[in-house]
């Protein structure tokens, strides 16, 4: 089975469902699992700090309770930020990937989680002081004890997993990509997972869109207002489409607590965009032609 067949092709991303945003109680995160499994959205995205390092204990609490198999979902976890919060002590925020740190990490996140492994472990941001040499040998410990199935990064530039790649392979990368923040499209990071079969994953994949009123969110929206109609489709689920319309294969990871949200999410999965339609949002995006 190819890395990307492992996962649902819409992402559950968990960051909004404890103290961050929605502050779900157990029973009400139980539901929220159990929605999003009954739908088929069965890979959940988190990380160790969410929640203020909290929220990964929520999950797993909530996870023991809603009776889903776990060999039939997939938890994505990320390692390696570090801030001041109530359970961690920090006097700056940093980055650590110490041998030691990141299996520790990882061993903390298994046991707040309530589960033997995780499917795919993501190192959360890169540091300037980051050794491959350091980090293959905390991969390949927690790999061969059974802990993680599949190694990759978050916010990583194509030099930067390079230098990983002299220690071990990187199976994904996840990083901001919509039709407001599409600088990765230009900078070399998806053609860098094109090239190497990377899964490439998309946090905040909506963008600006709802959260700005700017001339560029106002050019948007006029040019998919006739879309929408032609499709059969939200404003949402036009800008899921413009993401999965790249031939990287993009895994949006949806941050929305909104059951209606994901089950439209899940829609856009089966949208083609036309060619042209692709372009006329990215012109509109950009504000000027294509070159």
């Amino acid at each position: 089975m190819e890395e990307e067949d492992r996962y649902s092709k819409i992402i559950a991303g968990t960051m909004t469902w404890g103290s961050w945003g929605k502050q779900f109680s157990t029973a009400q995160m139980t539901d929220m699992i159990q929605y999003c499994f009954g739908m088929g959205l069965t890979t959940f995205d988190h990380a160790d700090i969410y929640g203020d390092y909290t929220n990964e204990a929520s999950f797993g609490t909530a996870f023991l309770q809603s009776g889903v198999p776990r060999d039939k979902v997939q938890l994505i976890t990320k390692c390696g930020i570090q801030f001041d919060a109530e359970t961690r002590p920090n006097r700056v925020k940093h980055y650590e990937y110490g041998k030691a740190y990141i299996i520790s990490s990882v061993e903390r996140s298994l046991k707040s989680l309530q589960t033997d492994y995780v499917d795919m472990l993501l190192l959360h941001r890169p540091s300037p002081l980051m050794h491959p040499g350091e980090i293959g040998e905390a991969i390949r410990t927690l790999q061969k004890a059974g802990k993680i199935r599949s190694f990759g990064v978050s916010n990583f530039s194509p030099s930067q997993i390079a230098v990983l790649e002299t220690e071990l392979p990187v199976m994904g990368n996840q990083v901001e990509f919509s039709l407001t923040a599409d600088e990765v499209l230009y900078d070399g990071t998806l053609d860098d997972c094109l090239a190497h079969e990377r899964m490439a994953m998309s946090w905040s994949p909506l963008g600006a869109f709802f959260r700005e009123k700017t001339e560029r969110t106002a050019r948007i929206r006029k040019a998919m207002e006739p879309m929408t109609e032609a499709y059969g489709a939200s404003y949402d689920q036009l800008l899921l489409a413009w993401i999965m319309k790249h031939p990287a294969n993009v895994y949006p990871v949806v941050g929305t607590a909104t059951k209606e949200r994901l089950a439209d999410a899940l829609k856009a999965a089966t949208i083609t965009m036309d060619l042209q339609d692709w372009f006329i949002l990215h012109e509109a995006s950009r504000g000027q032609e294509v070159p």
